[in-house]
């Protein structure tokens, strides 16, 4: 099989979809792979790295999408790149289809075979390659977050670790899961004053076992969030459900009572974001400020962090994209079910169930 990286064009992404050493394992299994020139500069790979790995490069990204059997990207198609979209393509990449209806209806139209990394998920119900952003963007959520607050900002003036002889800030994190915790380990790291909320009791008992005395972990529902939410300096938002639409649990309202220069990182904002007030941000423009409260929603924060988010991207996502390769899309995913999980759409259809109750349509996978 032939596989595409072609260079990624959202605004501010750096990172690529494979390194030159995923390149040679390609390479080992039979395979080829075409780059286009300069994918990887961002993250510190040139052509000739890719060459080494023998990866052919391609001076154009129409060479690379209009030749290549499956693509390999970091986020979704741009709409300048719908034009390359055709029948019988894999692609392979960050989706988010959820919240992205034109998208989903562009690459049903272009009976593209669809598979995001987002719903790749196990029978224990963790997403592998959801996993290694989660836990780069979780761990930046705090770094920003304090950003965020720096008075020229627009923020509170607080610092997190407070200093001696003055408290330090607080920090709401809204989702227990991967990113959540993570951003709970750096807030607890800078000497923040940490409340984690989830609605598994479960997940609590574990999060509370692993952080001790580190955080405070509550059960979250209508009016715990609320109260930690107008407390906080500082709301991270990190809640997902697989596939499907992030829940809207801070409405305008709640926004409206936290503290004036407080900080919203929602980095659920790839999946709609979890504030009535989030709506997406970019590198460039970050931040803005709605009633009074500095919102930080980047939809691709890891793309920050280039060179490091592409080794635990490529880490992750090398196994599967080597199955795909190895035995066709159909074959893979009958003998892997995270596969069967992560396709989102295949042949005009839509495959994945959360996907298609999201964007109220009907769900037909293949292997039905």
């Amino acid at each position: 099989m032939l596989i595409g990286v072609p260079t990624e064009i959202k605004p501010d992404e750096r990172r690529v979809a494979l390194t030159p050493a995923g390149a040679a394992a390609f390479q080992h299994h039979g395979h080829s792979v075409i780059v286009q020139s300069g994918a990887g500069a961002g993250s510190g790979f040139s052509d000739r790295d890719y060459r080494a790995a023998g990866a052919r490069i391609a001076d154009s990204p129409g060479a690379v999408w209009g030749r290549a059997a499956m693509v390999l990207k970091v986020k979704e198609p741009q709409p300048s790149e719908y034009r390359f979209l055709r029948p019988g393509l894999i692609l392979f990449t960050y989706l988010h289809l959820a919240a992205d209806r034109r998208l989903t209806r562009e690459l049903m139209r272009r009976r593209v075979s669809a598979l995001g990394y987002e719903t790749v998920q196990l029978e224990d119900g963790s997403l592998p390659l959801l996993a290694p952003m989660s836990e780069v963007a979780g761990r930046l959520a705090v770094q920003v977050g304090g950003w965020c607050l720096q008075a020229q900002n627009g923020g509170d003036g607080v610092l997190l670790s407070g200093a001696p002889g003055v408290r330090p800030g607080k920090v709401a994190i809204i989702g227990g899961g991967i990113a959540g915790l993570n951003a709970c380990r750096v807030a607890a790291g800078v000497g923040a004053q940490v409340t984690i909320l989830d609605v598994n009791p479960t997940r609590l008992r574990y999060l509370s076992d692993l952080l001790g005395s580190q955080a405070t972990t509550v059960m979250s529902n209508r009016a715990t969030l609320e109260e930690e939410i107008r407390a906080a300096d500082l709301v991270v938002g990190a809640v997902l459900v697989p596939g499907a639409r992030a829940p809207r649990l801070i409405n305008a309202r709640t926004v409206a009572k936290m503290k004036p220069g407080a900080a919203i990182v929602d980095l659920s904002i790839d999946q709609g974001g979890v504030s009535e007030t989030s709506r997406p941000t970019t590198h460039r423009r970050p931040i803005y400020i709605h009633s009074g409260v500095v919102h930080y929603c980047v939809t691709n924060m890891p793309g920050v962090v280039p060179h490091t988010s592409t080794y635990a991207l490529t880490n992750a996502t090398l196994s599967y994209a080597l199955e795909i390769a190895d035995h066709g899309l159909l074959e893979a995913g009958s003998r892997n079910p995270a596969l069967r999980h992560g396709l989102n759409v295949y042949d005009g259809k839509i495959a994945h169930p959360a996907v298609a109750e999201s964007l109220r349509m009907k769900a037909v996978a293949p292997w039905d």
